[in-house]
């Protein structure tokens, strides 16, 4: 498994805020004991973030000039939330070269939408990627799957229409942001009750990617978002640390290019979690 990081994203933090640097910095740690590859992303270009974000929200991110609680404006969050963009781009580059990848980094993005910053994220991070890889003609169709607990309404807002893409989401609900109640489109949305356990969660998981088998994508996009475990203290799922093992390991089984990007996850087990997805993802890449 490539992964892309840089220590970077680790230099901003509000007090008391539930993404901080911390859960990141342990997983580092874990996966730095484990037989993958290591690459550090440059910032994503002002072209990569116009073909899914507007000229305003460039200069909001860049000022300051929003007013979001629990998205707060930081000094240096323009440059850091550029990095976290090229390094989704760095990582679907790695995937279509013949090598799965995972972006290690934060702030997460997909609830930003093409227009706003949200729950916690300032730029769409796997939007961009999917963009650059379209616009360049490395993939004509990709497949998007988020299993993140919240709804990824960022993603969905900016691939909404786009024949070229299959976006997918299992989420919990009722949670934030309240979206991704029907599917529409070329979006298909999976919402799951709250204190859903793995066996349900895996059995959703299955008829989604049937969806995605249907679609005949070239590439596989995956936001990867840790907070359906069971000890996520901010949402109320009941998966397991090794469900999403079992969630890596159905996603390779596609047997498409793939690479994935960090979303959510708040609990101690974060570095746990992710450690079971990225070695199922791509097997023979796990910890030594």
């Amino acid at each position: 498994m490539v992964i892309i990081h840089s220590p970077h994203c680790l230099d901003y933090a509000a007090f008391g805020h539930p993404e901080r640097p911390e859960r990141v910095a342990a997983t580092v740690a874990r996966l730095r004991t484990g037989h993958h590859i290591w690459l550090e992303p440059q910032p994503a270009t002002d072209a990569d973030l116009l073909r899914v974000h507007s000229a305003e929200h460039l200069h909001a991110v860049r000022t300051g000039d929003y007013f979001n609680a629990d998205t707060p404006h930081f000094e240096n969050i323009n440059e850091i939330a550029r990095l976290a963009a090229g390094a989704a781009i760095l990582a679907a580059e790695t995937a279509v070269a013949g090598q799965a990848a995972f972006s290690l980094m934060r702030p997460p993005g997909h609830h930003a939408t093409r227009d706003q910053v949200m729950g916690f994220c300032y730029f769409n991070n796997l939007a961009i990627a999917v963009a650059r890889l379209l616009v360049a003609g490395k993939a004509n169709r990709i497949a998007i799957v988020d299993f993140d607990c919240h709804h990824g309404n960022g993603t969905e807002d900016i691939v909404t229409g786009n024949d070229q893409v299959l976006f997918v989401s299992l989420h919990q609900s009722p949670c934030y942001p309240g979206t991704g109640q029907f599917s529409h489109d070329n979006c298909r949305n999976y919402p799951l009750p709250p204190h859903t356990g793995s066996a349900e969660f895996l059995t959703v998981l299955d008829r989604a990617l049937d969806e995605v088998r249907v679609f005949q994508p070239e590439v596989l996009a995956v936001s990867a978002g840790f907070d359906a475990y069971r000890g996520d203290p901010i949402t109320e799922m009941g998966l397991e640390v090794e469900t999403f093992g079992e969630i890596g390991a159905r996603l390779a089984a596609l047997r498409l290019p793939t690479f994935a990007v960090l979303e959510g996850g708040y609990a101690p087990a974060l570095p746990e979690c992710i450690e079971q997805f990225v070695t199922q993802l791509a097997p023979g890449a796990g910890t030594g």
